[in-house]
């Protein structure tokens, strides 16, 4: 979008063509140059007069307008663009597509179909967080917390701040930490002395490990309410870590966020 900041109409078309292109979910970028800041970009694509708007594939123009466009207009040219695309080419991943249908196969327990699917996602994108966050939630279910760390370790610097990564790594710690014992063997110790902080802390932490979401989460809320104050604060601490390691969007994230604010402020 070619623009200036003196530009009435173009003012107008910004918000448009955001909306439109952001509805796309990154198959479409939109870049923005101000005439005034790059004149010689401006001459090299001809622009007469702004706002003007080119549609680019393969770092060639194929299509745009001049002025200000109904939104079906620019709708129908992104259409036009995704169309190019799609014979230009047909076998690229739709890596949107690809990584829910990896969740879906984690969910499932499918760990050979969801590493085949974030592998062929990493192969197209070779930064993407979120198929590299998927790699090692495989590998810390199955047993390979080593392996895990390692590539934890060396992800590239670029993605080290995602938040996919900053949850994943999270729930690394928590296995590299893990408890010993077997959920059913400190079960029957927690039995015996059930209002033992340790035992209380060690019996959540097995529970995480063997993926008992909801059982963890009440272990702990059942310790702060306890023992609130227990080792400065650490069952609260932990039992957010639990959230950030399994993510905002989990259902056990959600309801055991309710529970600690309930206990917390009531």
């Amino acid at each position: 979008d070619f623009w200036a900041p003196w530009c009435g109409p173009c003012k107008q078309l910004m918000p448009v063509l955001e909306e439109i292109i952001n509805a796309q979910g990154g198959k479409v970028a939109l870049a923005k140059v101000n005439i005034d800041e790059n004149p010689e970009l401006a001459q090299a694509f001809r622009v007469q007069s702004v706002p003007t708007v080119i549609a680019m594939f393969m770092g060639q123009p194929v299509s745009g307008f001049q002025g200000v466009r109904p939104k079906s207009d620019i709708e129908n040219l992104i259409n036009q663009l995704l169309q190019i695309q799609k014979q230009q080419m047909p076998d690229a991943l739709d890596i949107p597509s690809a990584l829910a249908a990896a969740s879906d196969a984690m969910a499932e327990n499918n760990f050979d179909l969801a590493q085949n699917i974030y592998g062929e996602i990493l192969a197209e994108d070779n930064l993407n967080a979120a198929a590299f966050a998927g790699m090692i939630r495989i590998l810390i279910a199955v047993g390979e917390i080593g392996q895990a760390k390692a590539v934890s370790d060396g992800l590239p610097e670029q993605i080290a701040k995602d938040p996919n990564i900053t949850s994943v790594r999270t729930a690394l710690e928590l296995a590299l930490n893990r408890p010993p014992g077997a959920l059913d063997e400190i079960e029957r110790r927690l039995a015996a002395q059930s209002d033992n902080p340790d035992i209380l802390f060690e019996y959540a932490e097995a529970a995480f490990a063997a993926g008992e979401k909801d059982k963890a989460v009440d272990t702990l809320i059942a310790l702060i309410k306890k023992h609130k104050d227990w080792e400065e604060d650490k069952a609260r601490k932990q039992l957010l870590k639990y959230f950030e390691a399994w993510g905002v969007m989990d259902p056990a994230s959600a309801s055991g966020r309710r529970k600690l604010s309930s206990l917390l402020f009531s």
